[in-house]
């Protein structure tokens, strides 16, 4: 479970008492999709024919456009996690970071799981240093609105995300 015992306020909704705005909401799903997508062709390499990852990344991104519900993209979600589970090593890790990203949309706080499975789908199918060359690569991604709010957030909860984030 990559979700911290105690959340972060900045990490939960205005409507659910927290103070993360949705324009902030939405860059995090935005970030983490793109963590996703980094890594999706490990999975789709070995399953080419399991759209459901792929999926889960497109509604994850409409849901930030306001295309469709959030338990649209959620389900989404469930969905590309339901393909990680048969699996093992990188497609397993970069299918789980699809439906986490697509969870997003229900809490803020799944940008991380993305972000961590991507980074463990690299590692599995390269190495140690890879791993560390793609955190490098998703900081770079980060928005400066989230910037700051993602690295501390990695910071507090790397132990609980495998270490990933050193």
């Amino acid at each position: 479970m990559i979700l911290p015992e105690v959340r972060d306020p900045r990490l939960i909704t205005v409507r659910r008492g927290g103070t993360l705005t949705d324009s902030d909401h939405h860059l995090l799903a935005r970030w983490a999709a793109d963590c996703a997508e980094h890594v999706l062709h490990l999975f789709e390499q070995t399953e080419p024919g399991d759209p459901r990852p792929r999926q889960a990344i497109e509604q994850i991104r409409a849901w930030t456009r306001g295309e469709i519900r959030m338990w649209d993209s959620r389900s989404a979600g469930g969905h590309a996690m339901a393909a990680a589970r048969p699996l093992s090593g990188a497609p397993r890790f970069a299918a789980f970071a699809a439906g986490q990203a697509a969870v997003v949309a229900h809490v803020a706080e799944h940008d991380l799981g993305a972000a961590a499975y991507a980074i463990k789908a690299v590692r599995a199918a390269e190495d140690e240093a890879a791993g560390r060359e793609e955190c490098r690569w998703q900081r770079a991604q980060l928005p400066d609105p989230i910037r700051a709010l993602v690295l501390e957030d990695q910071q507090r909860r790397n132990e609980t995300c495998w270490s990933v984030f050193d």
